[in-house]
């Protein structure tokens, strides 16, 4: 039985719909209400005040009967309701660093960050677990530090890493180094005979970060 929004609730309910359209892409009114257990109607009232604060927009999709549906995703306004790491900080401190030690500096600064990162992560997988359970744990921590991080099956084997926000987006557009940094870190903790391979890029302006998992020995 779906159940109506109470005042109290509303709350609750809007940061459940944000989080459903943050790490399920484009849906359209009546799928997040049988998602949430609430009415259409409720669903669209959100939506709307959503709408109206730019966090939401709407695209219509054609369906095989009736009017075009409307699909719902998050704006670019809408990161700000998710954890930024500090986004004006980090860009001030990554151009300081830039400008008093060089783009050599600040590569080496970013290696000696993604080192830390791995002794951390290496300590907390263990390289004897299997590729599901390294993935399951990896997904952990990155959650804890504010990625929204799951693992899917990909139907063919291997698995989908997905990072469904970017606590440091504002950073890893100023400075494309910790990108690879990261990608070099999933490496590093999963294995050498394992393949990891970025296919989705919130920086190139896709939604989310993604990656696809597959044992087998990767290039050099």
């Amino acid at each position: 039985m779906v159940r109506a929004i109470t005042p109290a609730g509303q709350s609750k309910t809007r940061r459940a719909l944000v989080k459903l359209l943050k790490t399920r892409g484009p849906m359209d009114a009546t799928q997040i209400a049988a998602r949430l257990d609430l009415t259409a109607m409720a669903v669209r009232q959100h939506l709307y005040q959503l709408q109206e604060e730019k966090l939401v927009t709407a695209e219509e999709r054609p369906v095989p009967v009736g009017r075009p549906a409307k699909y719902w995703q998050l704006t670019r306004d809408a990161d700000r309701l998710f954890p930024d790491a500090y986004a004006e900080l980090s860009v001030a401190l990554i151009d300081a660093l830039r400008d008093a030690f060089g783009e050599a500096g600040l590569k080496r600064v970013l290696e000696s960050r993604g080192s830390r990162q791995q002794a951390d992560y290496l300590k907390r997988i263990p390289h004897s677990l299997p590729l599901q359970d390294k993935l399951r744990g990896l997904a952990r921590i990155r959650t804890e530090e504010g990625y929204m991080a799951e693992v899917k099956r990909d139907g063919k084997g291997g698995f989908l890493f997905i990072e469904n926000h970017c606590p440091i987006c504002a950073a890893a557009t100023v400075c494309q180094g910790f990108c690879s940094t990261e990608l070099e870190l999933f490496r590093t903790v999963l294995g050498r005979n394992v393949n990891v391979e970025r296919i989705e890029h919130m920086v190139s302006g896709e939604r989310r970060c993604a990656y696809r998992i597959a044992i087998g020995s990767r290039a050099a």
